[in-house]
C-alpha cells in the first residue's frame, strides 16, 4: 500500500553544511561571472529543501554546531526553502561504520538515563529553533544508522546491533518530535536514514520487528560507488522498500563528479570508480546523472533528491582531513572557472509534482 497524497509535491535539494564555513575561508560562488549568494543561487534554481548536519559539541571545528546551524535555517528560511535537520547525535561525523557518542554523553552508562539525554537534547533543539522561527520541517533521527547508534569511540562494534538499546535510542529522539509537534501544533515529518537501499531491507525488517515504527519516511544514501545497486533497478529498490514498510522514501544523499581532476592539495573522495556507464566525468553527465537519478526516484514512488554537498568548495582553509576540498570535483561549481555554477543546476527545474 502506498501511504503518500495522489499528488506528491517532489523535494528536490541540496545539503549545504559547509556553506557557511566556505564563504568564510573566503569562498565565493559565480553565477554568469557574477557572485550570488549560494542560498539564493540553489532557490531560484528551482530546489526546495535543503538538508543541514547538526553535531552535539564539535570541539575540533566552529561549524555544524547549534549556531551555525540556526544560521543556514535561517537563509535556507529566507529563501522559502524547507529544511531537513540531520541529527548526528555524535561531535564529529557519524556513518555506517563510526557512531560516536557525544562527549557530554560517555559517561552515561545507563541506558534509560542515555535516552533521557537524546530526548531532552533533542527536544530543547527544536524548541530553541522554534522560539527564533526556524522550526524545521523534516527531522532525521540519526544519519547513516547502519549501526549501533551512540557507541564508545574506542569500543566499536559494527557487525551486529543491540536493538532493544538501539531502537530505545531511536525512539526517544523519535519522541521527542512528537513532543514538539503536540507543544508548538507543529507537523515535523521523522525521518530514519540508512546508507545504501541494499542496507535499508535488512535494517528496517529487523527495527520494525523490534518496536521501531513511529517514523515517516525512510531516507536513503545512494553512491554508486559504495552499492549494490546498479542505477538502473533504483526504482525496484524504492517501490519494494514502500510495499515493505509503507513508508515514504526520500534520496537525502547522492553525488557525481564532473571532473577527475584536482582542485587543490587534498585528493578527492569520488575518482574513477565512482563512475558509471554513460555517464563520464562532465559536467553534462553529473546533469544527466542527476536528471535520471531523479526520474528513476519517481518510477519507484520515491518523493525526494537530495545532493551532498554541492558547495564545498575549494578554499585555502583545512577542513576535517586536509588542505582544501575533498569534493571540489562533485560540487556544482567549476573550480577551474572561479567557481562558476555548472550546468547541474537544472535538475532542481524538473516537475515539482507527479
Amino acid at each position: 500500500m502506498h501511504c503518500q497524497p495522489e499528488k506528491t509535491e517532489i523535494y528536490l535539494g541540496a545539503d549545504l553544511s559547509y556553506v557557511n564555513e566556505m564563504e568564510d575561508c573566503g569562498g565565493k560562488f559565480k553565477k554568469s561571472g557574477k557572485v550570488a549568494d549560494p542560498y539564493k543561487l540553489f532557490s531560484q534554481s528551482g530546489a526546495n529543501i535543503i538538508r543541514v548536519r547538526l553535531w552535539h559539541s564539535p570541539g575540533w571545528t566552529a561549524y555544524s554546531d547549534f549556531e551555525d546551524v540556526k544560521l543556514t535555517i535561517r537563509r535556507t528560511k529566507e529563501n522559502n526553502m524547507q529544511v531537513l535537520l540531520d541529527f548526528h547525535y555524535s561531535d564529529d561525523w557519524a556513518d555506517p561504520q563510526k557512531q560516536i557518542i557525544p562527549k557530554a554523553w560517555e559517561s552515561v552508562e545507563d541506558v534509560k538515563t542515555l535516552g533521557d539525554s537524546v530526548y531532552n537534547y533533542t527536544l530543547k533543539t527544536l524548541l530553541k529553533l522554534s522560539r527564533a522561527g526556524l522550526a524545521p520541517e523534516f527531522v532525521q533521527v540519526g544519519n547513516e544508522t547502519n549501526i549501533e547508534i551512540l557507541q564508545p569511540k574506542n569500543a566499536m562494534v559494527v557487525d551486529q546491533i543491540n536493538w532493544e538499546r538501539n531502537n530505545f535510542l531511536l525512539n526517544k529522539g523519535l519522541a521527542a518530535v512528537d513532543t514538539f509537534n503536540k507543544q508548538t501544533s507543529g507537523s515535523v515529518q521523522k525521518m530514519i536514514h540508512i546508507a545504501q537501499p541494499e542496507n535499508a531491507f535488512w535494517w528496517f525488517t529487523e527495527a520494525i520487528k523490534n518496536g521501531l515504527d513511529d517514523f515517516d519516511w525512510i531516507g536513503l544514501s545512494y553512491y554508486p560507488k559504495w552499492s549494490e545497486y546498479k542505477f538502473q533497478d533504483i526504482p525496484q529498490a524504492i517501490d519494494s522498500l514502500k510495499r515493505l514498510f509503507n513508508k515514504r522514501v526520500m534520496i537525502v544523499e547522492t553525488a557525481y563528479p564532473f571532473t577527475m581532476e584536482n582542485a587543490d592539495e587534498a585528493g578527492n573522495i569520488l575518482g574513477d570508480d565512482a563512475l558509471i556507464p554513460g555517464y563520464p566525468a562532465t559536467p553534462e553527465g553529473q546533469l544527466n546523472y542527476m536528471l535520471d537519478l531523479t526520474k528513476l526516484t519517481i518510477e519507484g514512488g520515491g518523493e525526494g533528491v537530495i545532493y551532498w554537498e554541492p558547495a564545498w568548495i575549494s578554499t585555502p582553509c583545512s577542513t576535517r582531513w586536509g588542505k582544501g576540498s575533498h569534493w571540489d570535483n562533485a560540487t556544482f561549481f567549476d573550480a577551474n572557472n572561479k567557481n562558476e555554477a555548472l550546468p547541474a543546476f537544472k535538475y532542481f527545474n524538473q516537475g515539482k509534482y507527479k
